[in-house]
């Protein structure tokens, strides 16, 4: 299949704005900027269905060819306003974009109906080359598509997948060192209990198998929210925990290491666990706060996790995540934690005023952690947050007079912050690089 490519204009602008610190600040204000930072922003030139967001996705994969490949998997708009069709938009080193559709056996362009917060993709490239991304899946059976070779076709082989059958929901995916790579998924449809699974691509032999059941509880359910390798191999989770059958809002945001090279999981201290783990013996980031309570009303006002991302130092998890306490006024405020003491110790980011379903983390060289998070209001509403020496946040508009209402962020090999900024108003996606 022809695949038409554009050669986009780029155009420099900002980056952050500013925030606060230790937990309970009720009301506190922040003062967000769009002070200077050299930023790379660019719109996607393919139309974006409105469909096109969720918290929890990885939608974004990086590699370093001739120089810095991009690929963002994303909606497109569907035969119908209630329907999406992915596909992948590929950016060479160049600023050529390219765009590869997702597609059946029959050789059409996948089509799914709307489910925002569900059936958005996720995607990862393996070390040989080939994309693999899984999309538009709640509570259904597998829906994966992958190349064969470097540049070719993107077509389904969701048959080649275990657990055929099962109702799975929230995948997440990155890819190791070695070029294999790790899925995590909630995985079942049972309305006492919904575990989280983890899975591996061999890329020697081209084959998926499971790792493990990571996560499960009778009468709970497990949120994914984001993994990651590090450079010795070992598979970094993070997760949540709802009141089963499914909530929009979750608890006991939590974490999880994995050690191929024995098959044994650890918590942040590197104490082996037994899984699958529960609530109960979880390494637990963010725990109960007052008046907290497992509830599946999606109606539900009290404390709660909504949303979380993860990225390394070495490989010391560091953690930023949304959460409501009964302080906050109804805001999701964001935070940041990170091992400490044999548990976590967490700092607050921003709080002043709500925040979307969207986050991401880096780790830089220079600022140390970067936070992004987006606020619900303002003409400038995607920002990322960096910590001083005295403990002090500073946060700065990433694309000023660019309207995203979503997120997500992957760092590439050179170093570089690269966004994925959805405006579902407008239908629009941007790419940035920081």
């Amino acid at each position: 299949m022809r695949r038409p490519t554009v050669r986009s204009c780029t155009a420099t602008a900002v980056a952050l704005a500013a925030l606060l610190l230790p937990a309970p600040a009720a009301g506190a204000g922040t003062a967000q900027t769009a002070a200077a930072a050299a930023t790379v922003i660019e719109k996607v030139p393919y139309a974006m269905d409105s469909s096109n967001q969720a918290a929890w996705w990885t939608p974004v994969a990086t590699y370093k060819g001739r120089g810095q490949y991009t690929y963002f998997a994303f909606d497109e708009p569907g035969s119908t306003a209630a329907t999406h069709r992915p596909a992948i938009a590929r950016r060479d080193p160049d600023g050529v974009w390219s765009r590869l559709p997702l597609l059946n056996s029959d050789g059409r362009q996948a089509e799914f109906p709307d489910d925002n917060g569900h059936n958005q993709p996720s995607a990862a490239r393996d070390g040989s080359g080939r994309l693999h991304v899984f999309t538009s899946m709640h509570a259904d059976p597998w829906r994966y598509f992958r190349s064969d070779a470097p540049g070719g076709d993107v077509t389904d082989h969701a048959s080649e997948l275990p657990d055929q059958g099962e109702g799975i929901t929230y995948p997440v995916l990155t890819t190791a060192p070695n070029g294999d790579l790790y899925l995590a998924a909630r995985v079942g449809t049972g309305s006492d209990r919904r575990p989280g699974k983890l899975y591996r691509w061999d890329n020697a032999g081209s084959r998926w198998s499971v790792v493990a059941t990571f996560a499960s509880a009778l009468y709970r359910s497990v949120y994914p929210d984001d993994l990651t390798v590090d450079a010795s191999g070992r598979v970094h989770l993070l997760y949540e925990w709802a009141k089963a059958p499914a909530t929009a809002f979750r608890h006991q945001l939590s974490y999880l290491s994995y050690d191929p090279s024995d098959g044994t999981f650890a918590d942040s201290a590197g104490t082996t666990v037994t899984t699958p783990v529960t609530p109960a013996t979880s390494d637990v980031v963010q725990d109960l706060t007052a008046g907290e309570e497992w509830s599946a009303d999606n109606a539900y006002t009290g404390p709660a996790v909504q949303s979380a991302k993860l990225t390394l130092d070495g490989s010391t998890p560091k953690i930023a995540y949304r959460y409501r306490s009964a302080d906050s006024g109804g805001d999701f405020r964001v935070y940041y934690a990170y091992p400490s003491g044999g548990g976590w110790t967490g700092k607050t980011v921003y709080a002043g005023g709500q925040t979307a379903a969207a986050l991401g983390i880096t780790w830089d060289g220079t600022d140390t952690k970067r936070v992004y998070y987006v606020t619900t209001t303002g003409s400038d509403r995607v920002f990322s947050a960096t910590q001083a020496a005295d403990g002090t946040w500073t946060a700065q508009s990433v694309a000023p007079g660019v309207s995203a209402d979503r997120l997500a962020v992957r760092r590439d090999s050179d170093g570089r912050d690269v966004l994925y900024l959805p405006d579902t108003v407008h239908n629009a996606l941007y790419f940035a690089r920081r």
